[in-house]
């Protein structure tokens, strides 16, 4: 999620505290999650916020919408401690979206409760009045920005700084990763107790300690609160951002890990 172009997007909680991050030992055994039924978005997702996801063959692809940032959640169940294998591909390199997790309880109550819209011009730019409107909202954590403020999104975006590019956690922990537009990238985000990390492509990128004292502080308004406690047993959500950010979704899938 990168602003203000705007932004902000599995799970049976899968017990067993894991080893550390990237280097925890896994069951081999990944379990999907179903993204596609009769060729529509499953329904054990849905949406919150603006836009949406459209099924492309055997993919989900991203339907940003102007008003603003939505959220695909998988709602059937929450992840605990677990590994998130997410294979997708973005059309260009501006193509911004993001994988989000440990998504707190009231995520589902705001179905049908968008916030505030932005009113942009001819280029797509919003007015200055819908601006602080959507700041405001932002703030009051409704629509999509619950899942901002309430959770923690590991980002996929192939331009912007180390921490909000692919494969950070959204402005807490930088990325090393090299954008590869048009190109299938597989990514694991490990979820170990307070703890997160993240693979691309088989190389670790990122990883982050959540209740360190040491985070780095929030720069811009649409960057999430520090404060509020994040469960570590969650929703996991998919983001869909601004018109003209397309990303394609091809696999979630889950695994334990285990001492």
């Amino acid at each position: 999620m990168n602003c203000p172009k705007i932004f902000v997007v599995a799970t049976m909680a899968c017990a067993l505290v894991g080893a550390r991050g990237a280097e925890s030992k896994s069951d081999d055994r990944w379990r999907a999650l179903p993204l596609i039924k009769n060729g529509k978005v499953d329904p054990n997702w849905v949406h919150v916020g603006y836009g949406g996801f459209v099924v492309d063959g055997d993919t989900l692809r991203t339907e940003p919408a102007p008003e603003c940032l939505g959220l695909l959640v998988y709602k059937k169940e929450k992840l605990g401690n677990c590994q998130i294998r997410v294979v997708l591909k973005t059309k260009d390199e501006r193509a911004n979206s993001g994988v989000y997790v440990r998504i707190a309880d009231g995520v589902l109550d705001l179905v049908g409760k968008p916030g505030a819209a932005f009113d942009r011009d001819a280029t797509g730019k919003p007015s200055d009045a819908s601006m602080e409107k959507v700041k405001a909202s932002a703030e009051r954590e409704e629509g999509a920005w619950f899942g901002v403020h309430r959770g923690y999104e590991v980002q996929i975006a192939g331009g912007g700084d180390p921490f909000h590019r692919t494969g950070s956690v959204y402005s807490l922990a930088p990325s090393d990763s090299v954008a590869k537009p048009g190109e299938w990238q597989t990514m694991i985000i490990t979820l170990d107790g307070t703890k997160i990390s993240v693979e691309l492509d088989g190389k670790a990128v990122s990883s982050v300690d959540t209740s360190s004292k040491d985070l780095p502080p929030r720069n811009q308004w649409h960057e999430p609160k520090r404060e509020p406690k994040r469960p570590e047993v969650g929703y996991i959500g998919l983001q869909n951002h601004d018109p003209g950010d397309v990303v394609w979704f091809k696999e979630i899938s889950v695994r334990k890990i285990k001492k």
